[in-house]
Parts: structure tokens; C-alpha cells; sequence
């Protein structure tokens, strides 16, 4: 819509489709490496009429207002097992794009031109938002000539600092900080505070070298392919020189505990393309600090010998998280201290107690008394979601289908992680019995609380014999006779629950003793 994307101009049809998965270019020929599609299911194509020619109105699911008109070139089935090995390099879940097109990207694409109505409205740091056009205005009226960006979707250190000054000392240049501030990978910090981080470490460039910029934009973590597509995107918003660092747009690890991609991959594909780029990279290794000179070195420059300290993103996340010091030859007091702010004192955190089992197992009693316990004890809110409470408007009865069942989970996924967010204690006891919907749920909790994204799975794992003698409700005679169906332990398997944080039996263990063990979890990991 404003040239970002530039030589794309609309949803790509199945030729640009096609040629982009195989080639890296559109179907003209031009160099372009991530596809960007729009997806339906049959029931949309069927609903709108969606066929050549068709013009439909594309709308802000915010306010359903009209955004642009696409005109449809072409409707057509992806072949999506293809699209991850060649993107993303393997069709592999632990990539998290690859989860998100396996899970939520729908079977059709639609190809077409889009033609633009208005643009988005923003509320949030609106002096920072610029369209290519206006970015390179701005560069042309500081009569900025060369000028390196640098990409990042993670808060900004002193080695970030120094890394960007260097690049701009080397060229010659001036320097756009363009951090991405749409979808990034699952558990990274939030844009709002990250905004203010970048704000607060532009105070630390020499006066006129710098300027901040937002980028909405979905990353897709596709290390080598996402760099050149990044090249691309800086190119249009008026930068002559892209920084390229160690593992670009790498998403970590795969389901083997390896890396995606090389340290470099990245590297080398944008070299590999260069010419066909019209915007120079400039490579970078690691950023390492070496206490002897209180100073930042590239690792590669780095004497054999000499000691080097650095702290990783996780590290830095794990830091807050607890409340452990963060050191200053890392970072800037004014950054720590913006940081600090969206990340509360373990106590004061919230954290979500999921527990599953059969039914009779007695994970309700459990999570009742564990909520008067919790409430005793004070200094945050507690919230109890049990089915008997939550199943007219967010659970499902046993009889449900497994979609049904597993959307559902999801809502009630959703509303705890609310709840953690806000610091409440949640104790969640779903009828979850299948480890997908429990890994679901886990990921809901980990990456949208926040702060508040402290999980922990306790397996009521009473058997299935103490279960039936004591179900005061007849759920399991009922099931046995036919009168119901998709029961645990009877028509239903309940599935081994994976890597539990506590397992508990109450045929071998009373309640307080069983509620005393999850306040001692709780109190190992400073929460209470």
C-alpha cells in the first residue's frame, strides 16, 4: 500500500507465488524472497464470490474500516509443506512460522493488485511512524546522504550502541534505528516498551548521527531469506547501507536443539545478491565486552586469551523475570530502569497452576482448596476457572467435538493468560486430556502473560479405579451405558501428561498435602 514492498504490488498470485518459493523472484523476474500472501478457506471463496476480476474491500479488523480493494488475479491451493522447507528450511514446528502456518494460515491463497483507500490509523508513537516516501523526505531534507539501518526486534544495549556507531563511522554515515514493531517471535518484549527503550538509548548517539523510525512489519524469522527481504524493505525507505549481523531474523533452536541456520547464512545469501540489491550490507560479527579495556570488540578482533563477558537475550529475559542485577558494562541505567517497569518483582508477578486429570481425580477440590491457601496468604488476586463455573460460557461438555473442545481450551487459555498478565494468581482445572491441547495452553500462558507467564502443569494422576468408585456424579456409569460419550477412561484415551511440574495422587495423598507441595513449587521459584 505505501511502496514498502516495492517491486510487489498486491497479494501474489500463484505464478509470483510459485517463483518466489523456488527462485527468490517474482514471476518478472525481480528479486524477492519471502512470499506475501493473503489467505481463505473455501467457505470465504465461496461466501465473497471470490473469482478473476472479483474486487473486494480489504478492512481493519479493528474498526472495519476500509483500508484498500484488492482485485482479485487468481485463487489458488499452496502447496504449504513446500512453502516451510523452502522459506523457513524445514517443516518443522518449532519454527515459529511454521507453527503458525500449519496451525492458523488457511488452505487458499488469493493473488491480486491492491490498491490503497487510507491508511491504517496508529495511536501509539505516531511521530515515529513514516512511509517510505516520508523517510526518504526526511533523509533528503537533514541532507542525509548515506545512511545505514540497522533491524532489530529486541530491546537495545551497549554493544547495540556501539555496533551501529562503528557501521557509521566505517561508512561514513548516519544511522536509522528501524525496529520491527508488529509481530516478532513468540516471548519477545513487547513493542510498547521496547519503543521506549530505543527512545531512551537515542540519547546516547553523538547529536545528529542517529534517527528512530518504526517499522510495522510481521517478521517471519526466516534467517538468510527474511535478511534479503529486509535489504529490500530498508532499500525502499531511503537507507544506502543495511546492517547484517550474526544470526539474522533466526528464530533459535529446532526440535533437534539445533540452529535453524548458520551464524551467517544470513550473510552470505545478501552478498550472494548484492547487485540485484541497489543497498550495501554491513556485515557484523557478535558484539563481545572486554573488562580489561572496558570497551565493545567484535568477537572475530578479539585477541586469543583476552576474557570477554556477555549476557544472551534469554539470560536478559531470565533477569528480569527474577529481579537479578543486570550489570552496567551491558546496558544503560535509563534502559535497565524502562525495562524494570514492565517487568514487576517476582512476588508481585502473576502465574498460572493448570491442573489436569480424570474425571473424579480430584483436581476440582485440589484447586479450591488451593485457592482459599492462596488468598490466606495475601498480595495478589486469585482466580479460580473450573468447568462446572466456566462451562456455559467458556468450556465444553464431554459430548462437544474435539474442534469444539480444543477452541474452547484455547478461550479459557486466552482469559487466564489475562488474568496473569494483570498479576492474579489463576488456578485452571479444564477437562484437558489430550497433550496438544495442554501444550496449547502452555504456549498461550508462556507467550501472551507477559510477566505474568509463569506456568506450571501438576498431573492429578489418580487412577482410573479410585476415579469411577468415587464419582459422586455418575459420569463414568452414564458413559458406560452409552448415554454419553467422549469420556476419559472410557471412550476417550487421557493421554500421559508430558513433563509435568508436580504429580500428585490423591488416593496416596491427602489434600493439604497435596496443596502444600504446589505452595512449595510456588515459593522455590519466588513467587510467593
Amino acid at each position: 500500500m505505501n511502496g514498502g514492498f516495492s517491486p510487489l504490488e498486491g497479494f501474489m498470485s500463484e505464478a509470483d507465488y510459485k517463483n518466489v518459493i523456488d527462485n527468490l523472484r517474482l514471476a518478472d523476474g525481480s528479486l524477492f524472497p519471502m512470499p506475501i500472501t493473503l489467505d481463505v478457506s473455501r467457505e470465504d471463496i465461496e461466501r465473497l464470490s471470490l473469482a478473476s476480476g472479483t474486487r473486494i474491500a480489504l478492512r481493519d479488523p479493528r474498526d472495519e474500516q476500509a483500508l484498500a480493494i484488492i482485485t482479485v488475479e487468481d485463487v489458488y491451493r499452496p502447496d504449504q509443506v513446500k512453502e516451510a522447507i523452502e522459506v523457513f528450511g524445514a517443516d518443522d514446528p518449532a519454527h515459529p512460522a511454521v507453527a503458525y502456518l500449519r496451525n492458523k494460515v488457511k488452505e487458499y491463497y488469493v493473488g491480486g493488485k491492491v490498491q490503497a483507500i487510507q491508511p491504517p490509523t496508529h495511536f501509539d508513537y505516531v511521530a515515529l511512524r513514516f512511509t517510505p516516501a516520508e523517510l526518504r523526505a526526511h533523509f533528503k531534507k537533514l541532507a542525509w546522504r548515506r545512511v545505514v539501518a540497522f533491524q532489530t526486534r529486541n530491546p537495545m544495549h551497549r554493544a547495540h550502541r556501539e555496533l551501529t556507531v562503528r557501521a557509521a563511522r566505517q561508512r561514513q554515515a548516519n544511522v536509522l534505528i528501524h525496529p520491527v514493531v508488529g509481530l516478532t517471535k513468540p516471548g519477545d518484549v513487547d513493542h510498547y516498551t521496547r519503543v521506549r527503550v530505543y527512545e531512551a538509548i537515542m540519547a546516547k548517539y553523538p547529536n545528529g548521527m542517529g534517527h528512530l523510525a518504526l517499522l510495522p512489519l510481521a517478521m517471519r524469522m526466516a534467517g538468510p531469506r527474511e535478511a534479503v527481504w529486509h535489504a529490500i524493505i530498508r532499500k525502499n525507505f531511503g537507507a544506502t547501507h543495511f546492517i547484517v549481523g550474526r544470526d539474522h531474523a533466526g528464530p533459535g533452536k529446532n526440535s533437534q536443539g539445533k540452529d535453524f541456520y548458520g551464524p551467517y547464512d544470513a550473510q552470505d545469501l545478501v552478498m550472494k545478491y548484492h547487485e540485484e540489491l541497489h543497498i550495501e550490507m554491513v556485515p557484523f560479527q557478535m558484539m563481545t565486552y572486554l573488562p580489561s579495556t572496558d570497551e565493545y570488540q567484535p568477537v572475530d578482533e578479539v585477541p586469543k586469551g583476552v576474557q570477554t563477558l556477555d549476557i544472551s537475550g534469554t539470560e536478559l529475559r531470565r533477569r528480569l523475570k527474577t529481579g537479578a542485577p543486570i550489570p552496567d558494562w551491558f546496558s544503560y541505567d535509563a534502559v535497565v530502569k524502562t525495562l524494570r517497569e514492565s517487568y514487576p518483582p517476582r512476588p508481585k508477578q502473576g502465574f498460572v497452576i493448570f491442573l489436569t486429570g480424570l474425571h473424579g481425580s480430584g483436581k476440582e477440590t485440589i484447586a479450591k482448596a488451593l485457592q482459599v491457601t492462596l488468598n490466606q496468604q495475601g498480595g495478589r488476586s486469585v482466580s479460580l476457572l473450573l468447568g462446572d463455573t466456566i462451562r456455559p460460557d467458556l468450556d465444553t461438555p464431554y459430548s462437544a467435538s474435539a474442534e469444539e473442545h480444543s477452541k474452547n481450551l484455547q478461550r479459557v487459555a486466552f482469559v487466564a493468560s489475562e488474568l496473569a498478565r494483570a498479576g492474579a494468581a489463576v488456578i485452571l482445572a479444564p477437562n484437558a486430556y489430550k497433550q496438544a491441547a495442554r501444550d496449547a495452553i502452555k504456549d498461550t500462558i508462556l507467550h501472551q502473560a507477559g510477566p505474568g507467564g509463569n506456568f506450571f502443569g501438576v498431573h492429578v494422576a489418580t487412577p482410573l479405579e479410585h476415579c469411577e468408585a468415587n464419582d459422586r456424579k455418575g459420569v463414568y456409569a452414564r458413559a458406560r451405558k452409552g448415554e454419553i460419550r467422549g469420556v476419559p477412561g472410557v471412550d476417550e484415551t487421557f493421554e500421559d501428561f508430558e513433563r509435568p511440574q508436580l504429580t500428585v495422587d490423591v488416593s496416596k495423598q491427602n489434600i493439604p498435602e497435596i496443596v502444600h507441595s504446589i505452595v512449595l513449587l510456588l515459593e522455590t521459584e519466588s513467587l510467593l
